[in-house]
């Protein structure tokens, strides 16, 4: 197997802190692995039997409810770590992995997580982190599910997947991987009926532009103070959906 040039992970979070010889021995004992579009990288209660680095590519996570529905629970872009389900006291993974496009990831095997961290603290720490930044991300949209209109939910999803993976273009912020309006509708807890109304009046406004599986922010100021409901300096008032 070949080895795995550190150049492609040294700034990735989860090796902060590690001295390059670290980073050697954590590579030679991880796989790349690549999954085709629509490749399930591990299944919802599958037996959790590896943790991943995701070096290439966007996956989809999502949860089927006991009543069969699919939810979104958020989408994984380059140098992210994912699938640690035991960092997090679990055995099985507690979502699926998709590939929305052709992606590359390092693979480790879950057995060796233990003595891992036990020869690198500084890899729990940063997974901790990780994991924590996600739980205080969930808080957000349970809340926002909670208290917001659908409006407000839409634009808030729409300007994190924007920082997370947007990618500057000619006429705005590009989300740089391939979504539906379903997946925006299972995000925010909305119809797809919803969803796409309110994507239309905002292509009408001039505030997204779509295409097949593509969403473009064209006025990113203006998404903002939609999603925080903040008054609109041209006119004086607060925008409509920051009601009830």
């Amino acid at each position: 197997m070949a080895s795995v040039d550190r150049s492609l992970v040294a700034d990735l979070p989860m090796f902060a802190g590690l001295a390059p010889e670290q980073v050697d021995k954590m590579l030679q004992e991880a796989q790349s692995v690549r999954y085709p579009k629509g490749t399930a990288v591990f299944q919802q209660d599958e037996q959790a039997h590896s943790f991943f680095v995701l070096l290439h590519g966007h996956l989809r996570v999502f949860k089927l409810t006991p009543d069969g529905q699919q939810v979104v629970v958020r989408f994984v872009a380059p140098g992210e770590v994912f699938g640690v389900a035991m960092a997090i006291g679990r055995t099985t993974y507690p979502a699926t992995a998709l590939a929305v496009v052709d992606s590359i990831a390092l693979v480790w095997p879950s057995a060796a997580w233990p003595r891992l961290i036990a020869a690198h603290p500084a890899l729990a720490v940063n997974t901790l982190q990780t994991v924590g930044s996600r739980l205080q991300d969930a808080h957000t949209r349970v809340v926002e599910m909670s208290t917001e209109q659908v409006e407000r939910r839409i634009a808030h999803v729409l300007l994190r997947l924007a920082q997370q993976s947007g990618r500057k273009v000619e006429a705005g912020i590009e989300i740089d991987f391939p979504i539906t309006r379903q997946d925006v509708a299972e995000m925010t807890g909305a119809t797809l009926h919803t969803v796409s109304r309110v994507l239309s009046a905002w292509e009408s406004q001039g505030l997204v532009a779509g295409g097949r599986q593509r969403i473009m922010i064209r006025d990113p100021h203006k998404l903002f103070i939609l999603a925080e409901g903040l008054p609109d300096r041209r006119t004086g008032m607060a925008d409509p959906t920051h009601s009830a």
